[in-house]
């Protein structure tokens, strides 16, 4: 029987190996995972413009390999054995000593054993972050999805319902067709009318004649004009309006921050790296991401990033008054009908009593009709009042979650929890 062979065409694009870094990306995936969380302590929010260089040790590559010895028991002279003698025991090389080891001496030949890397692209970056993460409660209006649609107007058709009829353009046309169907017979009409003028003033024997076979055809012309219809089918005209995929592409999302003396450089550098986490998230759903930072004690007020992350303040806390000025910026920047409006908020929990009610009152009337998704994470353990309230609210609103974070390495996993798929596990 012949030998079949298989020879796969199918276009790669540029990267002619693209088969086998996948398959690489597969095999290495939680390697990469830990790279490109680590990476992200040194970011800004909107420092997402490049990939990352991913390193693995080069003892994570090697391929098992089976060698095939002599068998048996040997003897064998070594030159410039000085040391041992039959029946020794040879100990392994200790650390630095031997196999290509750190700390051994330069050689011409040989290999190292740095580490292997390679940089990931942009969108492996984030494929990495996100690849089983998706928006929640937009499947029908992300931009990889079910994209939203508008109408258009889209010229005129011959068909359509009567609520859509064209009146002036159907007669229009009702009148174009009716002047190119009667023109030449009215050409000729007019000449027989002139004819029949002349042979009214003629005094011949073939006269009466010419004049009844003229006015025979005058009257025959007469009758195919009035035979043209006034309006016809064909003429009416029909405003056409067509569906066309308008791309969710715009997202604010605004991030709110307890800047008050309990909140120290530690914990806000867990609230620091849920934003871009967030951030990264919304990237892969929406060309223009605005970020609005809103840092508040007693007051509430808008800064840059850097001062929303570095500035300390003292005495006490209201978070109520992030909430309203949040609620003022979306009224005067942001209108829900052209932007879809995240919020995340990072706190300590601590907060005037007096004020938690109140913020659960703005966020459930004014804040939570107004966002596709609003995240609270608390990055403290105790649980105080504000997350009291909060947890009221998370009961009946499905957009609003909330969220606690104490530790560095628990940010990614309340992220995920946060976020991930209707039936993915976290």
């Amino acid at each position: 029987m012949s030998l079949q062979q298989i020879i796969d065409r199918r276009l790669s694009g540029k990267n002619k190996s693209i088969g086998n870094r996948e398959r690489f990306l597969r095999r290495h995936k939680e390697q990469i995972r830990e790279a490109v969380k680590r990476a992200v302590d040194g970011r800004g929010i909107r420092d997402i413009e490049r990939g990352e260089d991913v390193h693995i040790p080069k003892k994570d590559l090697n391929e098992p390999v089976f060698g095939h010895g002599d068998g048996g028991v040997r003897e064998v002279v070594r030159p410039g054995n000085q040391e041992y003698v039959k029946g020794d025991r040879i100990a392994k090389p200790k650390g630095g000593q031997g196999g290509g080891g750190g700390g051994g001496q330069a050689s011409d030949q040989g290999e190292g054993e740095d580490d292997f890397v390679f940089h990931l692209s942009k969108e492996e970056f984030m494929q990495v972050f996100f690849d089983d993460l998706a928006l929640p409660n937009l499947a029908r209006t992300t931009l990889a999805d079910t994209p939203e649609w508008k109408t258009q107007r889209a010229g005129f058709s011959s068909d359509g319902t009567p609520t859509n009829l064209h009146v002036v353009r159907s007669m229009r046309g009702a009148l174009g067709r009716r002047i190119a169907l009667g023109m030449d017979k009215r050409r000729e009409l007019h000449e027989l009318e002139a004819r029949e003028q002349e042979l009214l003033k003629e005094d011949r024997p073939e006269t009466p004649r010419l004049l009844a076979e003229t006015r025979e055809r005058i009257a025959h012309l007469r009758s195919r004009l009035d035979a043209i219809p006034f309006l016809d089918p064909i003429d009416l005209r029909f405003r056409s309006r067509v569906r066309i995929p308008v791309p969710t592409t715009r997202a604010v999302m605004f991030c709110l921050m307890d800047v008050s003396g309990s909140m120290d450089e530690a914990r806000k550098d867990l609230a620091k790296r849920f934003f871009i986490l967030l951030y990264l998230f919304l990237t892969r759903h929406y060309e223009k991401i605005d970020v609005v930072f809103i840092r508040h004690h007693t007051q509430a007020q808008e800064v840059d990033e850097q001062n929303f992350f570095h500035a300390t303040e003292t005495g006490g806390t209201v978070v109520s008054s992030a909430l309203v000025l949040m609620e003022q910026i979306i009224k005067e920047r942001y209108s829900p009908t052209e932007w879809n409006i995240y919020g995340a908020q990072a706190s300590d929990g601590d907060n005037w009593h007096h004020d938690s009610g109140r913020c659960r009152e703005i966020l459930a009337d004014k804040i939570l009709p107004l966002c596709r998704y609003f995240a609270y994470v608390q990055v403290a353990e105790p649980e105080q009042n504000l997350w009291e309230e909060y947890v009221k609210l998370a009961e009946d609103v499905p957009h609003f979650a909330m969220r606690k974070a104490v530790e560095a390495s628990q940010i990614y996993p309340v992220f995920r929890d946060l976020f991930k798929k209707e039936g993915a596990t976290a």
